[in-house]
């Protein structure tokens, strides 16, 4: 914030911030509403906004019109683009509250001056943050159906804010898309709204629409106007209420106090991420350039031929390694067969079957002297095929 003579910093955190209904520009004249608070961190004075309009003009009045020129820029207002007004719509389709006076204004009027007319309903909110967003989808449905002649989008009279959700840019854009012809029946006769200048064509009120759409003349706008009225001041007594109420709380001490706090630690964490995304910077870069360098090392190497020699030597060491195996398996084959031979020719069941037998006594002793028996006692002989039992009758020894 600066004038001619002196600046200072200003900082509008996001409580505040996304209640402004207009683009704050470099070079606006504004007038700000706020409280003086030092930045511990860097010692600075600064100003911490609370409310911020345009000097001399609302904001609300400020976002209209410039979201106004925007949008007539774009040639989105020209007549030459506007879609005719069917004479006799077989079916209507109506954007709007289904607890809105004015939704029962046109079903009057319809119901009596049209009877072959039918009527299908989006419910939409009309009023609030979803209302933009809900009729939009109204519309959308309608062109996408293609089950109505015209569509009409309707509320009653209100103060700018909250007709606030029909000068909304996504609504707008809609609006000037659809295929179906739109009728933008918002507000009273002087109330005007982005979608009256997008629309196909503007009522000056929804039960204006009605007769506009079926041709009718009978009046019925005292009747809505009263409904209306009675609406606007009812909700008028409520924002006052809910300004003084909400007036008297900021004025608090110990609420002042605790915003402050809240500020300073959010502008606080504000500074530690910014640190934080340019250290997540600097690392992301190094790693990079680490990256770079050993892409480049690699690329000096050619991994195919390495890997093919590599396989070469191995090919060449398994075959080497193949014959030594086999001649070192046929040397050892070559001498269990010359050991198989010697055991065999000392085996003692080589000599039974020369007729040979071996003699055992009662016990299983093997006998080798006669004197180990006498007369009478059972032996037994192991041949080389078999084995017999008998008694010794005689024994002699030599």
């Amino acid at each position: 914030m600066k004038d001619r003579d002196a600046q200072i910093r200003a900082v509008m955190f996001r409580s505040q911030a996304r209640l402004l209904r207009f683009r704050l520009e470099n070079g606006m004249q504004v007038v700000l509403r706020g409280r003086v608070t030092i930045y511990e961190d860097r010692g600075e004075l600064q100003i911490s906004a609370e409310y911020l309009e345009p000097k001399g003009a609302g904001a609300v009045l400020v976002a209209f019109e410039q979201l106004k020129a925007k949008l007539e820029g774009e040639g989105l207002f020209e007549a030459a683009r506007k879609k005719p007004i069917p004479a006799l719509p077989r079916r209507i389709g109506i954007v709007t509250s289904p607890q809105a006076a004015a939704l029962r204004d046109i079903l009057n009027i319809v119901r009596r001056r049209h009877h072959s007319a039918s009527v299908l309903i989006f419910p939409a909110q009309v009023q609030g943050d979803l209302a933009s967003s809900e009729v939009s989808a109204g519309v959308s449905y309608f062109n996408k159906a293609r089950n109505v002649d015209v569509i009409i989008v309707a509320r009653g009279g209100g103060s700018a804010e909250d007709l606030a959700a029909f000068n909304h840019e996504g609504l707008a854009r809609v609006v000037a898309a659809s295929v179906i012809p739109v009728i933008s029946a918002v507000g009273h006769e002087t109330d005007f709204t982005i979608i009256d200048f997008v629309a196909d064509m503007r009522a000056p009120t929804p039960s204006a629409a009605a007769e506009l759409v079926i041709r009718s003349r009978q009046e019925v706008e005292d009747q809505a106007e009263g409904l209306r009225a009675r609406l606007a001041r009812a909700v008028h007594y409520r924002l006052l209420m809910g300004r003084q109420a909400l007036t008297e709380l900021a004025q608090h001490g110990a609420f002042g106090r605790m915003t402050d706090a809240i500020n300073r630690r959010q502008q606080k964490l504000d500074d530690v991420k910014n640190r934080m995304e340019r250290a997540e910077r600097l690392i992301l870069e190094k790693q990079y350039r680490r990256l770079e360098i050993a892409a480049a090392a690699v690329r000096h190497y050619d991994v195919r031929r390495m890997l093919s020699g590599i396989g070469k030597e191995l090919d060449s060491r398994v075959a080497t390694l193949a014959a030594a195996a086999r001649t070192v398996l046929l040397q050892r084959t070559g001498r269990l067969n010359q050991l198989a031979g010697q055991l065999e020719a000392l085996s003692p069941l080589a000599i039974l079957d020369r007729g040979y037998a071996l003699v055992f006594d009662a016990s299983g002793m093997l006998l080798k002297d006669a004197a180990q028996v006498k007369a009478g006692d059972p032996i037994s002989a192991r041949l080389a095929k078999g084995s017999v039992t008998a008694t010794v009758k005689r024994s002699r020894q030599e």
